[in-house]
């Protein structure tokens, strides 16, 4: 075989295996820790979710079920009294409430729009009027949205172990 053909051969074979494939996730060890702030304990997760793979993940879901999950996202909105609670932006207009193990630790309550990696337990659940119109004080809501708050609502949540803000 001559070497212009041996070539090519070599050439159409890396050009097909480099085919575009959709990213789903990507592994812990390829964070560039020196960018982010850590809160509550150390990431472990083998694989961080994209915020559409999150989303198919919880709707595998049903009440009662748990599992241990990391994923990254935005930051829709966080607790303003004492960063005791955080949304996070999933994908497909969804958002996830995040809180935090044991109320061990807390996050910056200016982080709205920030990326966050967080590590924890998803669950599906139904978030009642009343802890609806607490959150929604907690984010200084006005009294009209408090007051607009009539009807139970599914929920995303996750107890987060870990924290990773985005510097």
């Amino acid at each position: 075989m001559n070497k212009s053909i041996l070539f090519l051969i070599v050439l159409l074979i890396g050009l097909t295996s480099c085919q575009h494939k959709k990213q789903v996730s990507f592994s812990v060890k390829n964070i560039p820790v020196e960018q982010y702030e850590s809160f509550g304990e150390v990431l472990t997760a083998e694989n961080i979710y994209y915020k559409k793979e999150i989303v198919k993940r919880y709707n595998n879901l049903v009440k009662g079920d748990t599992v241990s999950i990391a994923f990254t996202g935005t930051v829709n909105g966080v607790c303003k009294a004492k960063g005791c609670w955080m949304k996070v932006a999933m994908g497909d207009g969804k958002e996830t409430m995040v809180r935090f193990k044991n109320y061990g630790f807390f996050v910056p309550k200016d982080i709205e729009n920030d990326t966050v990696i967080v590590q924890g337990r998803a669950f599906v659940g139904e978030m009642s009027v009343d802890d609806q119109r607490h959150y929604a004080t907690d984010a200084g809501k006005s009294p009209e949205e408090i007051a607009a708050i009539t009807e139970p609502k599914k929920t995303y949540s996750l107890i987060a172990e870990s924290v990773l803000i985005k510097n």
